[in-house]
């Protein structure tokens, strides 16, 4: 009895529990943005390639078209999480609570009369 109570004051200590969570959501949400990036993005990539195959690509004996669509899959997936996190994470503006008093430049709250330093009347 006591390894399972130290088992999970040790999930709760180190938000263990939380950090598994999160990793399987953002493996989720890796596989909806493959999905997009492969769905979307890289047949309209592949127009602008002569044959539309990445992998034709070569120099030589190395396959440069396989190298060169990973990276531009990497970094089409890296934007989508960028702009995807980004819109998500948008933080609204803080409603205005204190204005400033024209005599000492203190913040006082918007329903003040007079400032508390100064004692002069807004």
């Amino acid at each position: 009895m006591g390894m399972f109570v130290e088992f999970k004051a040790f999930l709760l200590k180190t938000n263990a529990l939380a950090l598994a969570v999160a990793v399987v959501i953002g493996v989720a949400f890796g596989k909806v943005v493959s999905a997009l990036v492969d769905g979307l993005v890289m047949p309209l990539v592949s127009l602008a390639t002569p044959g539309g195959d990445w992998s034709s690509i070569t120099a030589g004996p190395f396959l440069v078209g396989s190298v060169l669509g990973a990276v531009v899959d990497f970094v089409l997936t890296a934007f989508v999480i960028f702009m995807v996190t980004k819109s998500l994470l948008r933080e609204k503006p803080k409603p205005v609570t204190t204005k400033e008093c024209p005599q000492c430049c203190e913040q006082v709250p918007l329903a003040a009369k007079k400032c508390r330093a100064c004692t002069s009347p807004i």
